[in-house]
């Protein structure tokens, strides 16, 4: 069995409307199907990497609730270890509004609950399973004072922490060298470096200022057209396979969790491109987030 990944980040459930379109300020559309899913961008990057055959530790907090319960019971039937699934008493699980349109796009409004109560001392709980992990992965759906500390104990046992920078948000630079990977999408990547990523150019320069902000390797994912690998051997778009969009709701998580199988197996950056684009392509042809991540058979008998 390969080395442990660290999953850190959060949970959440999602309810979802399947609509013809987005609704405008103030108006109500009928019609539409309503779905609930269990979500969140860190459980659903480590489902995507237990059913992908990663050999997953969570770490999170949920609500002393249904909800709660709901996603440790979910966790624990995907394989995932749960020992640091944190029970918050006096907070309610996380919980995401989706709406669908009839493309497959989607917007997305979170009420963060227990998230945003995952703290640093819930993270020192774990840190034997540090020193004894491969691939540490986390998100930014949690307190980034926690996401510091995480990146303090992956310093300290020099493993590789990859860092799923959603939602897009500014980050203090000191964070930036600890980094072994990022993994921004084309709005995410302006946010961060001020460069709208609108053509091959802009994106090589973009990529080029993430390195030269400590970044050791970058890794631009850019939806239906693959994603831009760049690190000290230069750059390359690394195309992904052309499929009928349904919902693109955790395609990147999705791409994220099987990023890190993929790099715990000692594939090559390339190569866990590659296998991450296909993951990902298998699962916006799905509805919901966790329910859209694909086995590994299944992304073995698609290839």
């Amino acid at each position: 069995m390969p080395q442990p990944i660290i999953v850190v980040g959060s949970s959440n459930t999602d309810m979802v409307i399947k609509a013809a379109k987005f609704p405008l300020p103030g108006e109500t559309i009928l019609g539409g199907e309503f779905f609930l899913f269990p979500g969140g961008k860190g459980a659903n990057q480590a489902v995507a990497a237990a059913r992908l055959g990663g050999n997953v530790i969570f770490i999170a907090k949920v609500g002393n609730d249904v909800f709660g319960e709901q996603a440790l019971q979910q966790f624990k039937r995907e394989g995932i270890i749960t020992d640091y699934v944190a029970r918050d008493p006096d907070r309610p699980s996380g919980v995401a509004l989706i709406t669908v349109d009839s493309k497959g796009e989607n917007t997305i409004a979170v009420a963060q609950g227990s998230n945003g109560a995952l703290s640093s001392d819930d993270v020192q709980k774990a840190e034997s399973e540090f020193e004894k992990s491969d691939i540490v992965l986390t998100q930014l759906e949690t307190p980034l004072q926690t996401i510091l500390h995480v990146a303090e104990l992956v310093g300290k046992f020099q493993k590789r922490l990859i860092l799923n920078p959603a939602p897009g948000m500014k980050l203090p630079d000191d964070l930036f060298p600890s980094l072994y990977l990022i993994t921004p999408n084309e709005s995410e990547t302006e946010v961060l470096t001020g460069i709208s990523v609108r053509d091959n150019s802009s994106i090589k320069r973009a990529a080029e200022k993430l390195k030269e902000m400590g970044v050791a390797n970058v890794i631009i994912t850019l939806g239906s057209e693959g994603a831009y690998l760049y690190n000290d051997a230069g750059g390359k778009h690394i195309p992904t396979r052309k499929v009928k969009a349904i919902d693109t709701t955790a395609a990147g998580d999705v791409f994220n969790g099987a990023l890190a199988v993929a790099l715990s197996e000692m594939k090559s950056l390339e190569e866990a491109v590659d296998f991450a684009n296909h993951a990902a392509a298998i699962s916006v042809t799905k509805m919901g987030a966790q329910a859209s991540a694909p086995y590994r058979k299944e992304l073995m008998n698609n290839l």
